[in-house]
C-alpha cells in the first residue's frame, strides 16, 4: 500500500432536513444573517413538506462518499472519506471532532460544488475554518485541510452528465427526440457575486463538454432557485420564463440538465420536476429532466481524479506544518 501524506478526505456539502420537524430549523441555519420575509420562508418550507421533509441530499452525499472511498482504495490510496454539512447533520464541527478523535491531522477537502462562486466555494471554506477553530477551542487536535483543484471540466463529470442527458432524450416521445433542445440549469446567484467569481464561465465550460459528449451542438444555460430581495438583480433567464418564451418561438421539446447541482435534492425535485414540469404541461411542451450526477461511476471517477491529484502532489513529502487550524487551496 502506498504511503500517503494525508489521513482522510473531507467531503463538504450543503445539508438537508431529514424529516418534517427539521425543516424550519434547517431553513433558519440556511438563512441566518439574511433578510428573508416570513412568507418566503413558509413558501420554501412547503416545498420540503411536499417531500415529507426529507432532502435526498444527505443520503446521496453519503453514497458519494462511500463510492469515492472505494474508488480511492482501488487506486491504492486508502483514505477514509468523511462527510461534513454546512447546514444540518452531520455538521462540519461534529465531523471534524470525530476525525480528530480518530487521529486525522491532515485531510484533502472536496467541496460539493463543481463551479466556483462565493456561496458554492469560499463560503464552504469559511465554514470549514469556523469548524476547525471550534474543535481546537474544545481541546481537540487541529486538522489541516488542503483542497482539490477545479474539476468542473473533468471528462468524468462531463461523461456522467452526458449519460443522463442521453437517457432523458430517450424518455421523450419518439417523434420529438431529434428536435429536443438541451437546456442546462444552475442555481441563480446575485449579479454582483457573479461579477467577482468565475461561476458563469465554469458553468458554460461544464455545459459545453457535457453537450458535446451527449451529441449536442447547440444548448442553452438558464437559472433556477432564485432567492433574495426582488429588487436585487440575479442571473437570468429563469428556467420557467425561458420555457414559456421559447415555446412561443417554436420550441418543440426540451431536455433539462441540472449541471449546477450534484444531487437530486429538493431544489432540483421541486424547481424542475414540479414547477418547470407544470409550466411545460400548461404550454404543451414535451419535457424530460436529466438526473444529476448523483453516484454515477464517471462522476465518482472525477472526484477520485481530483483527490488523487492532491495526493500525488504531496506524495514525496507531507504538507508543511502550520500553526493552528488552516485550510489551503
Amino acid at each position: 500500500m502506498s504511503k500517503s501524506p494525508f489521513d482522510a478526505v473531507l467531503l463538504v456539502a450543503f445539508g438537508g432536513p431529514q424529516g418534517p420537524d427539521d425543516i424550519r430549523p434547517f431553513l433558519a441555519n440556511v438563512l441566518r444573517g439574511r433578510r428573508v420575509s416570513p412568507e418566503r420562508i413558509e413558501e420554501v418550507a412547503h416545498h420540503y413538506e411536499m417531500f415529507s421533509g426529507v432532502s435526498p441530499l444527505t443520503e446521496l452525499t453519503l453514497g458519494q462518499a462511500r463510492a469515492l472511498e472505494l474508488r480511492l482504495r482501488e487506486r491504492d490510496v486508502a483514505l477514509p472519506v468523511y462527510v461534513g454539512m454546512r447546514n444540518w447533520h452531520p455538521y462540519l464541527a461534529d465531523t471534524l471532532t470525530t476525525m480528530s478523535r480518530r487521529g486525522v491531522r491532515r485531510a484533502i477537502g472536496v467541496l460539493a460544488a463543481a463551479q466556483r462562486s462565493y456561496s458554492g466555494c469560499l463560503q464552504y471554506k469559511e465554514n470549514v475554518l469556523d469548524a476547525q477553530q471550534a474543535i481546537t477551542t474544545t481541546g481537540h487536535a487541529p486538522i489541516d485541510v488542503v483542497y482539490v483543484g477545479d474539476w468542473h471540466e473533468d471528462p468524468g463529470f462531463a461523461a456522467a452528465n452526458a449519460d443522463h442527458i442521453r437517457r432523458a432524450v430517450e424518455a421523450l416521445p419518439g417523434e420529438v427526440q431529434s428536435r429536443a433542445r438541451l437546456v442546462f440549469t444552475a442555481h441563480s446567484i446575485p449579479v454582483a457575486m457573479a461579477e467577482r467569481y468565475p461561476y458563469e464561465a465554469n458553468l458554460r465550460a461544464s455545459a459545453a463538454l457535457a453537450a458535446r459528449a451527449a451529441g449536442f451542438d447547440e444548448w442553452a444555460l438558464v437559472y433556477q432557485s432564485r432567492s433574495g430581495r426582488p429588487e436585487d438583480p440575479w442571473l437570468e433567464p429563469d428556467v420557467c420564463d425561458y420555457l414559456r418564451a421559447e415555446r412561443d418561438n417554436g420550441l418543440e421539446a426540451v431536455v433539462l440538465c441540472p449541471i449546477g447541482f450534484l444531487c437530486d435534492h429538493i431544489e432540483v425535485l421541486f424547481d424542475l420536476d414540479v414547477e418547470a414540469a407544470a409550466v411545460c404541461r400548461d404550454i404543451g411542451l414535451p419535457m424530460a429532466r436529466a438526473s444529476t450526477v448523483n453516484v454515477h461511476p464517471r462522476f465518482i471517477e472525477a472526484l477520485a481524479d481530483a483527490v488523487f491529484d492532491v495526493w500525488r502532489r504531496y506524495e514525496e513529502g507531507r504538507p508543511l506544518a502550520i500553526a493552528g487550524p488552516a485550510s489551503r487551496v
